[in-house]
């Protein structure tokens, strides 16, 4: 009989405990069924549909995609998507690697240093953008005052159509490296001490140092950072909706601010929704082909 009761008593702890652990998870899987789950299944399904959300969706099978192959605005925006990515994903490695190895050494203010590189990430991406554009203004920036002292005719930045989309590369490298850095910095502060000084007894040089222990002990960061970076790169939106609208011209229209104009500018939900989808395909993809390519160096 008293084992009995005290099966009983456990049973009932076990429950309470179970039915506690739910209450604490189960706020963050409704939000994710219900802004996330639905709305992506939601897409998939408008994807192959015709819908301005005022009438009725209207099946139309694979004309959304087929629409993609003769829309120059589309295959504009996923040219820039790919110069953007190719333009911040390696200039951010190294210069949040290069931050991180100059900050992870015992100088004075070191951590006043970190704490100002990592600060622009935190700060309101909208402020970032309007004090870029005034100081990318051709005319009147402080950029371009400095430029004339070296060159007659400096960039017009985000006024030119060869020049805005690198003016947003600037921008997004200098907002995210501090960030980056930090990744790194946690990085290098795991790799173990005797390595170096193995290194140093053998004669090697600080390059020499760098390349053969740093750097391949960095892997896993670097591997991590770069799928970060990637993603974040794809999805870029908000910086070009503040500094250029898109322009000029159609300079900077990238994939998302595509998107963002068929769906809530032209009412046109199911292209949107069938651009998505190729978006989500390339990144799952580009995503698949650094994980295999991982795999394969952690083999060699």
């Amino acid at each position: 009989m008293e084992i009995t009761s005290k099966s009983k008593a456990a049973n009932k702890l076990k429950r309470k405990n179970t039915l506690t652990a739910l209450s604490f998870i189960a706020p963050n899987f409704i939000g994710f069924f219900l802004f996330t789950l639905v709305p992506v299944v939601f897409s998939l399904i408008l994807a192959f549909m015709e819908w301005d959300s005022f009438s009725s969706p209207e099946f139309v099978g694979m004309k959304n995609f087929s629409k993609m192959l003769g829309d120059d605005t589309f295959w504009i925006s996923l040219k820039n998507t790919f110069l953007y990515t190719i333009g911040v994903v390696p200039l951010t490695l190294v210069c949040s690697l290069g931050l991180a190895i100059l900050l992870n050494k015992k100088v004075r203010g070191m951590k006043f240093f970190r704490t100002a590189f990592f600060f622009p990430y935190v700060t309101s991406l909208v402020a970032i953008a309007v004090v870029w554009n005034m100081l990318f203004h051709p005319t009147m920036g402080p950029i371009n005052q400095f430029l004339k002292f070296f060159i007659e005719n400096p960039p017009g930045w985000t006024s030119s159509s060869d020049w805005a989309l690198t003016a947003i590369i600037i921008v997004s490298v200098w907002r995210g490296m501090g960030y980056y850095m930090i990744l790194y910095l946690a990085g290098l502060q795991s790799v173990p001490k005797e390595l170096y000084e193995a290194a140093s007894i053998d004669g090697a040089n600080k390059w020499q140092q760098f390349r053969n222990v740093t750097f391949p002990s960095l892997r896993p960061t670097t591997f991590f950072v770069s799928i970060m970076l990637v993603i974040n790169c794809f999805k870029i939106f908000d910086l070009v909706q503040v500094m250029t609208a898109g322009g000029p011209g159609r300079a900077t229209n990238v994939l998302v601010y595509q998107i963002y104009n068929e769906a809530f500018v032209k009412f046109n939900f199911g292209y949107a929704s069938a651009i998505a989808m190729v978006l989500f395909v390339i990144v799952l993809g580009i995503t698949v082909i650094q994980f295999k390519w991982n795999q394969r160096q952690e083999r060699v």
